[in-house]
């Protein structure tokens, strides 16, 4: 049979590339479509209490500035140094992070876990202005409605919360902000975990840690795994780079969602000697 190469790419130019460009352009249009639901992933059901860990709280709600009514819980210390805020990750809702709220609470310190819209018993759906605002609303209730002095708060932010937790620390003063296995900028999370489509151009998040954090007007603790599975190290490293002074770097081991306790060993210190820096007090261990 002889070989046709002017039919072959006939072929090719009329019926395979325009094919693969039309699947390609679909995807696309796809991911664009999907920005929030490849983003978020949210879940309504609670799993537990920190009652089921012996732990005391309040189950409290609280509205943002565009009227979303919000769930919470505040789970109180004896004779706390202060209070961490803390603004968890893209998945599940507040009662996937009781692990976390123990780890703080055996530290001495009050926590306010809460659910941002669209999670848990939170009103709405999440977006990113959403979250922002969600955030904000959790600081002013601490401040306002408990009394809590701003002085007194440590803002703690896990994964997607990192970035969450430095945009509200750009505007308050507080004690201390911790940010935790998160991303510099999630488009270039983005880029590097789907490199095989124009992220850069698709994403309309931005989510830029990095530069949220250089208007901290606190000491400033980043933490991350050099294990982390999901977001590299070097994301980590220039969300430091990029934070004011007084700042630390603290180096931990373990998977993105379970390294704070595959690392208690040094993650416990380490927190515990940041609060009382921070704070100016050494936090009562708990029982």
């Amino acid at each position: 049979m002889k070989w046709d190469g002017w039919r072959l790419l006939r072929i090719l130019f009329a019926e395979v590339i325009p094919r693969v460009a039309l699947v390609w352009v679909l995807v696309v249009c796809g991911m664009n479509w999907l920005n929030n639901r490849l983003v978020y992933y949210p879940q309504r059901q609670w799993e537990a209490t920190p009652a089921d860990y012996n732990l005391p709280y309040e189950d409290v709600t609280f509205l943002t500035s565009d009227g979303v009514r919000l769930s919470a819980w505040h789970i109180p210390a004896k004779d706390a140094a202060g209070t961490v805020l803390f603004c968890h990750g893209n998945a599940g809702n507040i009662s996937h992070r009781i692990e976390t709220i123990s780890v703080l609470h055996k530290l001495g310190m009050n926590v306010l876990v809460f659910d941002y819209r669209g999670y848990g018993k939170s009103e709405g759906r999440p977006t990113e202005a959403g979250t922002y605002r969600d955030a904000e609303a959790a600081w002013a209730y601490l401040v306002e409605a408990r009394g809590e002095k701003p002085e007194r708060i440590v803002i703690h932010g896990r994964s997607l919360g990192g970035s969450v937790a430095a945009h509200l620390a750009r505007d308050r003063t507080a004690a201390g902000l911790i940010v935790e296995s998160s991303f510099y900028d999630i488009t270039e999370l983005g880029a590097e975990l789907f490199r095989w489509l124009p992220v850069r151009w698709l994403s309309r998040l931005k989510y830029r840690t990095a530069e949220y954090v250089k208007g901290a007007r606190c000491p400033v603790l980043v933490i991350h795994s050099r294990d982390d599975d999901m977001i590299a190290p070097h994301h980590g490293q220039k969300i430091f780079d990029a934070a004011p002074r007084p700042k630390r770097l603290l180096e931990i081991h373990g998977g993105h969602n379970s390294a704070f306790l595959d690392s208690s060993e040094i993650y416990n210190p380490a927190l515990r000697q940041f609060f009382a820096e921070v704070l100016g007090k050494p936090a009562r261990q708990q029982p």
